[in-house]
């Protein structure tokens, strides 16, 4: 009679993958929250919040390259030039609409209109979805336009429509920066690239800056943790993820910001709310199901045809 014994590799690697997913998740929930505990009661004005937290994340980011990373990437080519313009468009607009938006609803408009920038170039290149996916983005857009429709409980107009430029601003740099050889650099060259038109932004409006000891620190521990720290747990995350489980966990920043700012912030959770983000979340977990359904079907070889070695890419 023989015992066989398992390596405990497999349970480990599972937990270190759940710890640093979760992680990853409380941190970009974390910006949310952070941004609306500093704007709140007016400790610093947005301008100044965005300044704070992009130079508190450039400098975690160095920090991080010089400890862990041999090959310093330039921060002076085109890619990541566009990649800090479109980081700085995001950053601004997100702290200018977490003036008038709650922690929860600005987390969900800003998760929509990422996932719809998503859909769209996906469907600028040609990608076609399923009528899953179709009724899952439906359901999702529907539960949008819910949120934001006018009437009493709608949050605000402008703020909705800030925190929309956010959400398209990070899509299309996700986008950009898909593929990256080296994420924790690239992201570090956004950063610096981004700097100047935040410096500029607050050069114009320096008469009516507002700043307290407050809202510097949660401006620099929004930079530090919940961004600097949070896209490399982050890049950690989704390499022991595959695209889709990723795209499922994010489901969770919204619910996560939307409890944080009932607990912590007080923030009423209103029917509109709690209805619209069971259409927006649901859709895109349908639609998301619907993509791997899709690609399993692709996955599986034609009856009577026998792949050979190397040539799997020309299977239809």
């Amino acid at each position: 009679m023989s015992i066989k014994i398992t390596a405990p590799h497999d349970s480990l690697s599972a937990l270190r993958t759940a710890v640093l997913t979760a992680g990853a998740l409380v941190a970009f929930a974390g910006n949310s929250l952070l941004c609306r505990l500093a704007l709140d009661e007016a400790a610093i004005d947005p301008a100044s919040y965005t300044a704070l937290r992009l130079a508190a994340g450039t400098l975690t980011l160095q920090l991080i390259c010089w400890l862990c990373v041999s090959e310093r990437a330039s921060a002076t080519s085109g890619k990541s030039a566009l990649g800090g313009t479109l980081l700085f468009l995001y950053a601004i607009a997100f702290a200018y609409a977490y003036k008038s938006l709650s922690a929860g609803s600005g987390a969900l408009i800003l998760f929509a209109a990422v996932q719809l920038t998503m859909i769209v170039a996906a469907l600028a290149t040609g990608e076609r979805p399923s009528p899953v996916e179709w009724s899952g983005w439906l359901l999702a857009l529907a539960g949008f336009v819910y949120l934001v429709f006018p009437g009493i409980a709608a949050p605000s107009l402008g703020g909705s429509m800030l925190m929309m430029v956010a959400g398209v601003a990070w899509g299309a740099y996700s986008l950009l920066g898909g593929g990256a050889a080296n994420p924790i650099n690239a992201t570090r060259d956004s950063f610096l690239c981004a700097m100047p038109f935040v410096l500029l932004c607050v050069l114009i409006q320096l008469p009516g800056l507002t700043v307290s000891p407050t809202g510097i620190a949660w401006a620099l521990l929004s930079g530090a943790v919940t961004s600097g720290l949070g896209y490399v747990l982050c890049y950690a995350a989704l390499g022991r993820l595959t695209a889709i489980r990723a795209a499922i966990v994010q489901l969770a920043v919204p619910v996560i910001a939307a409890f944080a700012g009932v607990w912590l912030l007080s923030e009423p959770v209103t029917a509109r709310l709690s209805i619209a983000g069971v259409g927006i979340i649901g859709g895109i977990a349908l639609a998301l199901s619907g993509r791997q359904i899709a690609s399993a079907k692709l996955a599986q070889p034609l009856p009577g045809l026998k792949l050979v070695p190397g040539c799997e890419r020309g299977r239809r």
